[in-house]
């Protein structure tokens, strides 16, 4: 049973590697053919297409009424992303950060986290009988994703004729048709969400065997693999000098799961929330604001700074295992 288990983690994670490789391939091809930055492609396409595993994870989760797994999948994932995927990433190659991503995109993530832990905590804020995320809840983060969708799109049209002349001549050049860059950005989806379920069931496997509570597997065992799409497509987006999509990617996520992940969960099944993810969430927004400030200050992610998120996450990870 084990062995299966680690079987499908590796053919998971192989599916993950080729999968985002050909993902970040044919998303930055059609971004230049369609005259698109690839921030806005990484924001977009790219995000909701890594955060499939999430979204499956935790619709199948909430339906299930397996709310640890719902909520600490989306959590869990949205601190791996932002420590592990972009500081390895970082650690790699150096990330350079635009400056609207500095001024609205990072602090929408942080408004996200904020928001979040607001609806949470019913029983601290408004006095209700338990903690949950409610349909209303569900509704407000639905409306949120709504209102962030409809500013990215219109921000990508203005820049559109700027980085059309700016890149007309790279346009020009490039040897992939649109058809093909569509058929190679499916093909790399596919291999990104396929990779995602097994290494996610290998390793929820692998956990139960061990005997690990639900709400421990979906801070760490589930929401690591479900951000592998994230962390391999980032890592590979970074090598290749695209970082727009790597940062994108990043925070497109993070915004996907918990607008749209956690507000549809809710909308189809309100949640409870445990009470020790109000830590969590604590711990996540700390995370947003504390990467931030570096960030805002020097408008990148130097190597060192990635070193020390990947530390960061390390540590995070022991002090679950402790308090479980």
């Amino acid at each position: 049973m084990i062995l299966i288990s680690i079987v499908k983690l590796v053919i998971g994670f192989l599916l993950l590697v080729k999968g985002a490789d050909y993902f970040v391939e044919g998303a930055s091809s059609i971004a230049k053919r369609l005259r698109i930055p690839t921030f806005v492609i990484g924001l977009t396409i790219v995000a909701f297409g890594t955060s499939a595993p999430e979204l499956a994870v935790s619709l199948s989760a909430a339906i299930k009424g397996s709310n640890d797994i719902a909520i600490g999948n989306v959590v869990g994932s949205n601190i791996f992303n932002t420590l592990m995927v972009l500081g390895a990433s970082a650690a790699i190659t150096p990330i350079m950060v635009r400056k609207n991503v500095i001024r609205k995109d990072y602090p929408m993530s942080i408004f996200a986290a904020v928001l979040l832990g607001v609806l949470a905590m019913d029983t601290i804020l408004f006095k209700a009988p338990a903690m949950t995320i409610s349909r209303l809840d569900g509704g407000i983060l639905l409306l949120a994703f709504g209102c962030f969708m409809y500013i990215t799109v219109r921000e990508g049209m203005k820049q559109r004729a700027a980085f059309k002349s700016e890149h007309e001549e790279e346009i020009a050049n490039m040897s992939l048709p649109v058809g093909k860059s569509i058929f190679i950005l499916i093909i790399g989806l596919a291999g990104i969400v396929l990779g995602g379920d097994l290494s996610v069931d290998g390793a929820k496997e692998i956990a139960r065997a061990f005997g690990l509570s639900e709400a421990l597997i979906g801070l760490t065992i589930v929401a690591f693999g479900t951000s592998l799409p994230e962390l391999v497509t980032s890592v590979v987006a970074a090598k290749k000098g695209e970082s727009d999509i790597a940062v994108g990617n990043v925070i497109g996520s993070n915004l996907f799961n918990i607008f749209f992940i956690l507000g549809t969960s809710a909308a189809i099944l309100p949640m409870n929330v445990s009470g020790s993810y109000l830590y969590d969430i604590t711990v996540l927004i700390a995370v947003m604001v504390l990467t931030y400030i570096p960030i805002a200050k020097t408008k990148k992610i130097s190597r060192g700074v990635g070193v020390l998120m990947v530390a960061a996450y390390l540590m995070y990870t022991v002090y679950l295992i402790v308090r479980s």
